[in-house]
């Protein structure tokens, strides 16, 4: 157990569940910081907090990252984002579940075993969160008003996508990089023993 990761991590799922975010911003914009601090911060620091999690989540990355795009493109259609934020079932089932493919991409991704897979595990999640952040941003309604019963919020549901921009497109990329980086590394030294 590595303690310097797992408190922050445990910590930060603490403070993004219990603090009342809703009344110190937009509605939409609140749930979209709460998501991300979720999948792309707390998630990883619990999985380098739990190493031995690693071993008993990990499935391969991109499998990962496909099981991780249907939970969070699920539950971005009007009807399971109105059921996550209408009925307090719906919010406990879909926080679970974005822990849970948290959890597992980045269980899948870190694996120090395969590096330029977990690279492309995060790299494709990065990009599906940066078509959803612009999509949140770009259109041209408030997308769950009518759904969640509501007034429309157009510049919460932008300041929401504008988070998942913020937030995971750089944590992701940044993270995939970094293992495209060591992958190479490693791949470079198999080369260089190889040929002498």
């Amino acid at each position: 157990m590595r303690v310097h990761f797992l408190l922050p991590g445990l910590a930060l799922l603490a403070a993004i569940w219990l603090a009342p975010l809703e009344s110190m911003m937009p509605v939409f914009a609140a749930h979209m910081l709460r998501h991300m601090v979720l999948v792309a911060i707390a998630a990883p620091l619990i999985v380098l907090g739990l190493p031995q999690l690693t071993d008993r989540l990990a499935i391969p990355p991109l499998a990962a990252a496909a099981v991780e795009f249907i939970v969070v493109w699920g539950w971005h259609l009007p009807a399971a984002h109105g059921l996550g934020r209408t009925v307090p079932i719906g919010f406990v089932a879909e926080q679970a579940s974005f822990l849970a493919v948290g959890l597992l991409v980045w269980a899948g991704c870190l694996r120090r075993d395969r590096p330029l897979a977990g690279a492309g595990g995060l790299l494709l999640t990065s990009m599906h969160m940066t078509l959803l952040g612009a999509l949140l941003v770009l259109a041209p309604r408030d997308l769950y008003a009518a759904i969640c019963g509501t007034a429309p919020d157009i510049d919460g549901q932008r300041i929401g996508g504008m988070l998942m921009l913020a937030i995971g497109t750089p944590v992701y990329l940044l993270a995939g990089l970094a293992l495209t980086g060591l992958g190479l590394r490693e791949r470079g030294a198999e080369f260089a023993v190889n040929v002498a």
